[in-house]
């Protein structure tokens, strides 16, 4: 959606869409803004469908009590969408939607998910899609797992990722082998 997103905003693609919205010069210009970007979400979750293997892997995670987090660029609307259709049994706490400043790829989310279940960054795993995704754990300290796909696939060799993944199904034994990220500090 993000092509469909910067045309509604006539930006080019180097230009970060939320920095954008944020850098309008009145409070009216950002919410117009906002709006065009909310609307395009809407529209998407009508036809927003689960990954492959989301289901398996939130009862794997579930049933051994894993805590979840959502840390995403998005607004409210398409996360409770997508909780409530399709993942109507897992928790996810906290929940950070693009209104929490500053948003990914700043690292700020992730870490105020650390703070909020009293761990270390380097105790979490943020697995994503984009690079945005990767930035943001690997600038917390957080392992970092890409969710690989047909659009992303320049992101395997990234520096800011350390694991990838065809399908979340796959999660589950990366898991289960003990993964480890580099973070941030064993990168350098």
């Amino acid at each position: 959606m993000f092509a469909e997103m910067r045309a509604a905003l006539a930006i080019p693609k180097t230009i970060d869409i939320l920095d954008h919205i944020y850098a309008l010069p009145t409070p009216s210009e950002q919410d117009a803004a906002q709006e065009k970007i909310r609307a395009i979400e809407r529209t998407a979750m009508a036809t927003q469908t689960p990954q492959p293997g989301l289901a398996t892997l939130m009862t794997y995670l579930d049933a051994r009590y894993m805590a979840k987090a959502i840390c995403t660029r998005n607004f409210d609307a398409p996360v409770t969408h997508l909780l409530t259709t399709f993942l109507p049994g897992s928790a996810f706490a906290p929940i950070i939607t693009r209104e929490f400043r500053p948003p990914k790829p700043h690292p700020a989310g992730i870490l105020k998910i650390a703070e909020t279940w009293g761990v270390d960054a380097r105790d979490l795993i943020m697995v994503g899609d984009s690079v945005d995704d990767m930035t943001a754990g690997y600038r917390a300290g957080a392992a970092t797992v890409l969710l690989v796909n047909d659009v992303n696939t320049h992101l395997v060799a990234h520096e800011h990722t350390d694991c990838v993944i065809a399908s979340l199904e796959e999660l589950e034994a990366v898991l289960e082998g003990g993964f480890e990220g580099r973070g941030e500090e064993g990168k350098d």
